[in-house]
């Protein structure tokens, strides 16, 4: 066994040697993960495991007139993927997101380099100025959107009037995708161009003078060297896009009441449950329909991850 050497020191006093650690230092500090991480892990068994559990639960029975609630097992799955409102709303929603993501990353993307690349006056002025629609809350944002879309007393439309123009109907059938769109992308630009600039602003300034000795210029330096380092950012504000697109509701919800014909209940597949569970009290199939719409946004983002990685590799 080792022990502790005790040596005199030159007045007489004795002084302790080198001592092995305890061992109850080091089984404190493996017990201080678990008592951090405690927290996180009870709020999420409270607020979204045990919730998706009731949900789950909830989707495999029915309610009937006669016997009262029955269980039926994956009935509720089967006639959701036949339904077609629930089909019509999420392909609505796809089509949302390939119309609004791409136009609204690319915008995010531009004003990031913009910003990154130090040619601009008042920056940040410029940044908060993109970045102040992400704090507007959507329903005050939809709710502006719609006044401003009005045929009757909305600027565009007296606009129009006074220079003798077609009035235009952003309200319409033909119009109302491009609406929600324009809206989403005004509130999230800024949002994404944050995630984006602060990407930038990680780049090592030794490879922008390396090209710069070489003879790159600015466009060339962004489109070698900041937009390929972009890509981790990309693809993780491509997949906040993803999950967003396919719950799409405040705006649509919003803009159903100055629009009922063209906005229905079941214009998004998320407007779609929310209508089931509190308007039609069809609580266990508007689970079914909540869980389905889970899956798509889940196999939406793993084909996302999936084609991105397939790009990364040689």
């Amino acid at each position: 066994m080792m022990t502790a050497t005790t040596t005199a020191s030159p007045k007489g006093r004795r002084r302790d040697g080198p001592a092995r650690p305890g061992r109850g230092g080091a089984s404190r500090r493996r017990s201080a993960g678990p008592l951090f991480v405690a927290p996180f892990m009870v709020l999420f068994l409270l607020f979204y495991l045990a919730p998706l559990g009731y949900a789950a639960y909830l989707s495999l029975f029915q309610e009937r007139l006669i016997g009262g609630t029955a269980f039926v097992g994956l009935d509720n799955y089967t006639q959701a993927l036949t339904d077609p409102q629930f089909l019509h709303g999420v392909g609505r929603v796809a089509l949302f997101f390939v119309i609004q993501v791409p136009l609204m990353l690319l915008l995010a993307l531009l004003f990031a380099l913009a910003l990154d690349s130090g040619l601009l006056r008042l920056a940040r002025v410029i940044r908060l100025g993109i970045f102040v629609p992400y704090a507007v809350p959507s329903v005050v944002a939809s709710l502006m959107w719609g006044y401003l879309y009005g045929p009757d007393f909305g600027p565009f439309a007296q606009i129009a009037r006074k220079v003798s123009l077609p009035v235009p109907d952003f309200l319409s059938d033909g119009w109302m995708l491009g609406s929600l769109a324009n809206i989403v992308t005004w509130e999230f630009v800024g949002y994404n161009m944050i995630i984006l600039y602060a990407a930038l602003r990680t780049i090592p300034t030794e490879l922008y003078e390396a090209a710069s000795m070489d003879g790159a210029g600015a466009w060339r330096i962004a489109w070698s060297i900041k937009i390929p380092a972009l890509r981790p950012a990309l693809l993780l504000t491509l997949l906040f896009s993803v999950i967003g697109s396919f719950q799409l509701f405040n705006e649509p919800k919003l803009l159903m009441n100055i629009a009922p014909d063209v906005i229905t209940s079941s214009y998004t597949a998320n407007l779609y449950a929310y209508t089931l569970a509190f308007t039609g009290q069809q609580v266990n199939y508007a689970a079914t329909v909540s869980f389905l719409l889970g899956l798509v946004i889940v196999i939406a983002s793993y084909a996302v991850l999936l084609t991105a990685n397939r790009r990364r590799t040689p």
